[in-house]
């Protein structure tokens, strides 16, 4: 199968595509003929025009190759989006732990509080303790002293009974 009457219109395709080192003849190498084409017989050959190759791969090429590049650059602009978002997400992930954190902290700090409280409360109860124990030993020590003196005047006053009665007894009198 010979193609023929193809001209060659000024530089190839291969030298306009930026990026691509792949040459024509390599591309050539690696396109496969339709298996209606394909002969079972291996004693049939095939007789191709190397330049009708050629251009048949640069008009291949410059039909299928700017989408590629285009679905390349998506691609990458894709990732690159993905990457960024990943970025992002790990950062809110970060802020919620955060904020989680500052609950905790919160949560502390107002458990902190009631045991503050809960502090202040029995001190004063202590300081109230304290007081009342204060007044009933000055009780005490008052209800003792009053019982003591209580005793001392029964005491002075049954000696000064005994000694009227000792005064009221009759002596006898002294003969002279």
């Amino acid at each position: 199968m010979e193609v023929e009457g193809m001209e060659d219109e000024g530089p190839s395709s291969q030298s306009e595509l930026p990026g691509e080192n792949m040459s024509l003849h390599n591309l050539s190498l690696f396109i496969q003929l339709p298996a209606d084409l394909q002969s079972s017989t291996p004693a049939e050959n095939v007789c191709v025009n190397q330049r009708a190759v050629d251009k048949l791969t640069e008009g291949f090429l410059s039909h299928y190759l700017p989408d590629l590049q285009n679905s390349k650059r998506a691609l990458q602009e894709l990732t690159q989006n993905q990457l960024i978002l990943l970025d992002t997400l790990d950062q809110e992930i970060t802020k919620f732990r955060e904020c989680n954190t500052l609950l905790d902290l919160n949560s502390l700090f107002t458990e902190a509080k009631i045991y503050q409280n809960k502090l202040v409360n029995i001190r004063k109860e202590m300081i109230m303790l304290h007081e009342k124990t204060t007044k009933l030993k000055k009780r005490a020590l008052k209800l003792q002293q009053q019982k003591q003196k209580e005793l001392l005047e029964k005491e002075q006053q049954r000696e000064r009974e005994l000694e009227r009665e000792r005064q009221l007894i009759a002596k006898p009198a002294k003969r002279t």
